[in-house]
């Protein structure tokens, strides 16, 4: 499935409650605490995406562990948190390795191979034994 058809909101409310096996009453307190956030149509109806699925079973999977809906919004706000950190120093890694990449390319076009250093260094020194 691709990134687009997964945001995509298709499910409505009696259809998503069916496939995460909830009340849709439960799926309204879940966005009344902030924890589930569908998109709604023009005229206001809910609609879901599979997304959203994904954030309702990591719902689900912490409330069966004893965790209470403040403590789950805590628990996703800080699980997006960490994400965001991951991409960023990723992003920071990238950008250091180009950036070594391009110094090491730099710096290799300005050095002499070895092969001539020691052809450059026997001139040298035949020049200034010839001059004594």
């Amino acid at each position: 499935m691709n990134e687009r058809a997964h945001h995509h909101p298709v499910y409505v409310i009696s259809v998503f409650a069916e496939l995460a096996g909830v009340h849709p009453q439960t799926l309204r307190n879940y966005e009344r605490s902030g924890l589930l956030n569908p998109q709604r149509t023009m005229g206001g109806s809910r609609r879901f995406s599979d997304e959203d699925l994904a954030a309702l079973r990591r719902i689900q999977e912490l409330t069966s562990e004893g965790v209470n809906l403040e403590g789950v919004k805590r628990i996703l706000q800080l699980e997006a948190q960490v994400e965001e950190l991951r991409a960023s120093a990723a992003a920071i890694s990238e950008a250091a390795r180009q950036h070594v990449e391009a110094t090491h390319r730099q710096y290799r076009r300005d050095l002499v191979p070895v092969s001539n250093t020691i052809a450059l260094f026997f001139d040298a020194r035949r020049q200034t034994q010839g001059d004594s």
